[in-house]
């Protein structure tokens, strides 16, 4: 028991981390506004609690897949890949409303999508409703991509 408790508190606080260090590098400026975005773009609004419930998903899910990962080399892979999927979501934030550059934001989302899906077949392999907790995640990123691409196109 004691042993969960301390891996919801950590996943619980990597989440928090992730979410506000990409919730400050998220600038909602004059310039994101004078963009030109699809009629299908969802209302801005919507994107925090959405991204909440993403991290709130993959906090269990990586939870879950600690638990039944054995020690050692399994659980170090699976904890460097939750690392760098927490960088890739803040550097995507960073491109895009910091930097200014939704180009750069387009290719470094790849990176990202590749990175949960690589945990949709890590945490697959040690729980699998750890993956199916990450599949929302996977078609959100994958939205956010092709959202990006297309304020992209809209704004060459």
């Amino acid at each position: 028991l004691a042993g969960r408790r301390r891996a919801l508190a950590w996943a619980g606080g990597a989440a928090l981390a992730t979410a506000l260090l990409g919730g400050l590098a998220t600038d909602l400026s004059p310039w994101y506004y004078a963009l030109r975005q699809p009629p299908w773009k969802p209302p801005d609004w919507l994107f925090g609690p959405v991204w909440t419930l993403m991290y709130a998903l993959a906090a269990a899910a990586g939870v879950l897949a600690w638990e039944a990962c054995p020690p050692g080399l399994q659980r170090r892979r699976l904890l460097l890949a939750f690392v760098v999927n927490a960088v890739l979501n803040v550097v995507w934030s960073w491109l895009f409303f910091m930097l200014r550059r939704p180009d750069w934001a387009r290719t470094e989302v790849l990176a990202l999508l590749a990175s949960v899906a690589l945990l949709v077949v890590l945490c697959g392999r040690q729980r699998p409703l750890a993956a199916w907790l990450l599949l929302p995640y996977l078609v959100w990123v994958a939205f956010a991509g092709w959202l990006n691409q297309a304020v992209v196109h809209l704004n060459a």
